[in-house]
């Protein structure tokens, strides 16, 4: 009886424990728990996937990026010569977005990345994504257009093209290193005019030099066909002036710029002229007192030779008496005495004569630089010297011309320096001889 009482209590106590332990362990056990997602949605919401996300997560973010790239402008086409005084249409993707939050008055072009500063556009359309500019120098953007047209390789040169605000990045363009556009530096048209003109001009100038007294001494022409030796001041005054010809042309075609003539080109062209003027009443006055000279010699040998006859006549009637009185003899030899002095003298003019109306082959051309580089006593250095930095200013032009479409602001110093090589000409011309 015993037996069985503690066999039931220990079979109690067995299944006891096992209830417990098998609550413990369902009770340990997890259960179903919600996304992250249904636990970020609002009350009510549950889990749905079509539920707006809330701001600040990634897939907001990356929509909001993903809108931005798509509405950022970008120029797809340029219409019309890239030149400048031209006016060209461009069109701008999305553009119509971006002028609703932006002033698209303030819009430049950018070439070469470089805003053109000051040149807004002519014309807007939104609706059309387009807007047109005139290409155009101001005092803002005159240094971009002379870097831009300055030093041309040719009639054109390759750029990159694009527009946006002065002070921001320009927009996304086609028109990038890789799809270059070229910008037209003198129109093929004017360009071939001019210098058709140019060519003319410069041939008739030559021809001239040579075949007239256009920048030779003046005076009769040689005999046997030759011509007179170049002069130095007309041929410096001619360099200069084809030199401004040719470089106010080139300026005006490629800068449509007409006011470029620089107060101190006026005065290098003056000291220019006045050297050639000063030369000519040199040589004018020279002229005028052998032209003097010479008439007051022609009337003394005129005035000798008929004293001569005169004299010759007395002398012959003298001889032809076979009998002479003291005082016809002392007649005769005053006579002789007189024919001889006047011979003497006559000889003499007629010497001075001949060297003051001496032939004009004497005068005649040695080539051009033997010509302007010396006189009559040979190679002088006075006259080298105002070649020498005629030739020097004049590379110095040519240089601001061809890389700053400008003409060169010269200072007084070098005005001055340039005066006194002049000056020192003029003066060396008043001993030189005819």
């Amino acid at each position: 009886m015993r037996i069985r009482m503690l066999v039931g209590l220990s079979l109690g106590c067995l299944i006891g424990l096992a209830a417990i332990a098998s609550y413990r362990v369902s009770a340990q056990t997890p259960g179903p728990q919600k996304s992250p997602a249904a636990a970020a949605s609002p009350p009510g919401t549950g889990a749905n996937p079509q539920a707006t996300p809330e701001p600040g997560t990634s897939q907001n973010v990356s929509q909001a990026t993903s809108a931005v790239a798509t509405a950022a402008p970008k120029v797809v086409r340029v219409d019309g010569h890239l030149e400048l005084d031209e006016i060209i249409g461009v069109e701008v993707d999305h553009f119509a977005e971006w002028a609703t939050k932006n002033d698209p008055t303030k819009l430049v072009p950018f070439i070469n990345g470089r805003a053109v500063r000051g040149n807004y556009p002519e014309e807007i359309h939104p609706d059309a994504n387009r807007l047109h500019f005139h290409l155009e120098i101001t005092p803002a953007n005159k240094e971009l257009w002379t870097d831009l047209l300055g030093a041309p390789p040719g009639t054109s040169r390759m750029v990159t093209f694009s527009v946006g605000l002065e002070n921001q990045s320009p927009f996304d363009s086609f028109y990038d290193q890789n799809h270059e556009i070229p910008l037209t530096v003198i129109s093929p048209i004017y360009g071939v005019v001019s210098l058709l003109v140019v060519l003319l001009t410069l041939i008739l100038f030559l021809w001239l030099a040579r075949k007239t007294n256009l920048i030779r001494e003046k005076g009769p022409k040689p005999v046997g066909g030759k011509l007179r030796p170049y002069n130095l001041g007309r041929t410096q005054m001619a360099f200069w002036f084809f030199l401004v010809y040719m470089s106010y042309l080139v300026i005006w075609l490629i800068t449509n710029a007409l006011d470029t003539i620089t107060p101190s080109l006026l005065g290098l062209m003056g000291i220019s002229a006045g050297t050639a003027l000063g030369e000519a009443l040199i040589d004018s006055g020279k002229d005028q007192a052998q032209s003097g000279q010479l008439q007051d010699l022609t009337a003394e040998q005129h005035a000798l030779e008929q004293s001569i006859e005169a004299l010759q006549a007395q002398l012959a009637g003298l001889v032809a008496k076979t009998a002479l009185t003291p005082e016809e003899m002392a007649n005769r030899d005053s006579l002789n005495k007189q024919v001889l002095d006047s011979r003497t003298r006559l000889a003499q003019v007629n010497q001075q004569v001949q060297a003051l109306a001496r032939p004009a082959s004497t005068e005649t051309s040695r080539g051009f630089l033997r010509d302007i580089l010396s006189d009559s006593s040979g190679y002088s250095f006075h006259r080298f010297q105002i070649f020498a930095w005629t030739i020097v200013l004049g590379i110095i032009f040519v240089s601001s011309v061809y890389n700053n479409l400008t003409m060169p602001e010269f200072s007084p110093t070098l005005l001055g320096l340039m005066g006194l090589s002049s000056g020192t000409y003029i003066g060396f011309k008043f001993p030189e001889k005819r």
